[in-house]
């Protein structure tokens, strides 16, 4: 049995597949552009997730962020779960939003990820996460 074998079933194929064909992500129109451990790259156009004002929902910013946070969590041969995240929101925006994921700090048991939400040059979110390895 080789080591992806040993994790749970949805973690046998390639994070990035995994990832890329996740129910959810597809909902929102989700897009990985790049991924390594520790590093994830993702994109979501914000047409049809605004809120009555015209602009990003704060729920479609949390979840493209929370996305790559996943995707950069797991991407090496642990699995992880989040244990605590926060946002915080700097602008609005209207168009294609790009979240960038890098771990920060990481020891036996926790990674901590910074995850900066970006339309073009404009920093839109900044999303700070804890990941907890649940498995190995």
């Amino acid at each position: 049995m080789n080591s992806s074998e040993k994790q749970s079933p949805g973690f046998k194929r390639d994070p990035v597949t995994l990832f890329e064909e996740n129910e959810f992500g597809r909902l929102l129109g989700i897009h990985i552009t790049e991924a390594r451990d520790g590093y994830a790259r993702v994109e979501m156009d914000c047409t049809g997730k605004c809120n009555p004002h015209g602009i990003a929902h704060g729920g479609a910013v949390f979840s493209l962020a929370d996305h790559a946070f996943g995707i950069a969590s797991n991407y090496g041969k642990d699995h992880y779960t989040a244990v605590s995240v926060h946002i915080q929101y700097i602008a609005p925006a209207r168009g294609l939003l790009v979240a960038v994921a890098e771990r920060i700090a990481s020891n036996e048991t926790c990674g901590t990820y910074r995850v900066i939400v970006y339309e073009g040059e404009r920093t839109i979110a900044v999303f700070d996460g804890i990941a907890f390895r649940v498995s190995s």
